[in-house]
């Protein structure tokens, strides 16, 4: 049986804690690797890196198992007793990567935490209404599909609410939402909210758009008029 290749900073699959760890580190998963192996960070972030790099193995562990047990079942191989006897392993060593990938989370949520309780409380971020109607619709659950036919990529969500690709994409350079890219994108790639996007939907909201204040009413914009004698 083959290998999972080991994970590189530079293609790693996304894991439920790189928002939090981006926040708290400030800067990129890749970049906390790379000034954790040129020995420029302190010793709670070398930590955190190295946790995060056990966590992407194990990862990308389950990532494997879980591809080599979906070819198995997609019926392109006859179905007999070795067939079954391949998929019962393979469901086993899923099983078993599952546990090591929960293990290896919790010890990056261990070493995540002292950065996260020692960096200075943020500003929940702005959003405009469109974006928190979408950030709405996002936490019902969303999935990212791309149409066989056209290729033209649409965010599915219980709301129909309309989420265009590129606003999705802003959503994610923003930080507020994440999407599973471990599942092919034509079956459906769940979208999530981070911890920011949940905290931007907790946040009380302004009265008008981030930046305005709102406009008077035709009463309050004219004076008032003289009155008659």
């Amino acid at each position: 049986m083959s290998s999972p290749p080991a994970p590189s900073p530079k293609r790693h699959p996304r894991t439920v804690l790189d928002h939090r760890i981006e926040t708290a580190a400030e800067c990129s998963i890749e970049t906390l690797w790379r000034h954790r192996e040129a020995g420029l960070v302190d010793a709670p972030h070398s930590a955190l890196a190295d946790a995060h790099r056990d966590l992407v193995r194990a990862e990308r562990d389950v990532t494997f198992h879980r591809a080599r047990l979906a070819r198995l079942v997609s019926g392109e191989l006859p179905v007999d007793q070795a067939l079954l006897a391949r998929i019962e392993r393979t469901v086993d060593q899923l099983a078993h990567t599952i546990d090591e990938r929960d293990t290896e989370q919790a010890k990056a949520a261990a070493a995540l935490e002292p950065i996260e309780a020692a960096a200075p409380p943020q500003a929940h971020q702005q959003v405009s209404t469109k974006d928190f109607a979408a950030l709405l619709a996002i936490a019902q659950g969303a999935k990212l599909h791309e149409n066989l036919i056209t290729h033209r990529l649409a965010v599915a969500t219980p709301s129909r609410t309309r989420i265009s690709y590129a606003q999705l994409q802003r959503l994610q350079m923003s930080g507020l939402v994440d999407r599973d890219t471990s599942h092919p994108v034509h079956a459906g790639q769940p979208v999530t909210l981070t911890d920011a996007g949940r905290a931007v939907l907790a946040a009380p909201r302004p009265a008008g758009p981030p930046g305005t204040t709102p406009s008077p009413g035709p009463a309050a914009s004219r004076a008032p008029a003289p009155l008659r004698r």
